[in-house]
């Protein structure tokens, strides 16, 4: 119960946090764009929740942790929010003010990226059930190195640069999309950080980076 609870709460303090933050800046509640993002984005996450509750609830219950303790990584989660709190801001301005309009078909572009985002995300989930929120080694921890794990070392963090930069399209922005287009450069950061932290505490990782060269993207980097 208190897991239901927790989960919950975040859930509706997540959407409200949302709606705050595009439909105060944007005046109105006649958004459609709005609505709609908010569609894509917090239906798969219900229907995932549910999922993890009833099948997985320890790493429903792992997931819920965001206390980030190692410093880098603070910071990391500190520009992150502060990005994903003034895109969102634009993005509602964007629209108040007409300072610029994406066409239909780059809308409809961004939802495709947000829902291939999502499932990209939920499979990285299904991969690595110590997947976490904050950096944190457990004692039974083990390197994945199947599935996406075999391609890219960090392939949450591509489902996550996807959802991100897939927001403001969604919402019809293009002065959005260029402080969204900021967060890969932070993740580049949280990157570098993390490896050196899963080299020291997670046995195994040494020859998993030699197995697997890209961290990110396939080929590239």
């Amino acid at each position: 119960m208190k897991l239901l609870v927790n989960a919950l709460v975040k859930f509706v303090l997540g959407i409200v946090l949302v709606m705050l933050l595009v439909f105060i800046p944007a005046g109105t509640l006649s958004y459609f764009n709005g609505w709609l993002f908010i569609g894509l984005l917090f239906i798969p996450m219900f229907i995932f929740g549910i999922y993890l509750f009833f099948k997985k609830p320890e790493l429903l219950r792992r997931r819920l942790n965001n206390k980030e303790k190692e410093g880098t990584q603070k910071f990391v989660v500190l520009i992150s929010a502060l990005l994903f709190i003034g895109g969102f801001i634009v993005c509602g301005l964007d629209y108040r003010y007409g300072f610029s309009k994406l066409p239909d078909y780059i809308v409809i572009i961004g939802s495709v990226m947000l829902l291939i985002g999502y499932a990209l995300y939920i499979e990285v989930m299904r991969e690595n059930e110590y997947l976490l929120r904050t950096i944190e080694i457990e004692k039974e921890q083990k390197v994945v190195d199947t599935g996406l794990y075999g391609l890219v070392r960090h392939p949450m963090y591509l489902s996550v640069i996807l959802l991100f930069l897939s927001f403001p399209l969604v919402l019809g922005s293009l002065y959005g999309f260029y402080i969204f287009l900021i967060f890969p450069l932070v993740l580049i950061i949280r990157i570098r950080n993390e490896e050196k932290i899963l080299v020291k505490e997670l046995k195994g990782y040494s020859k998993y980076k030699l197995k697997v060269k890209y961290k990110l993207i396939p080929f590239i980097w």
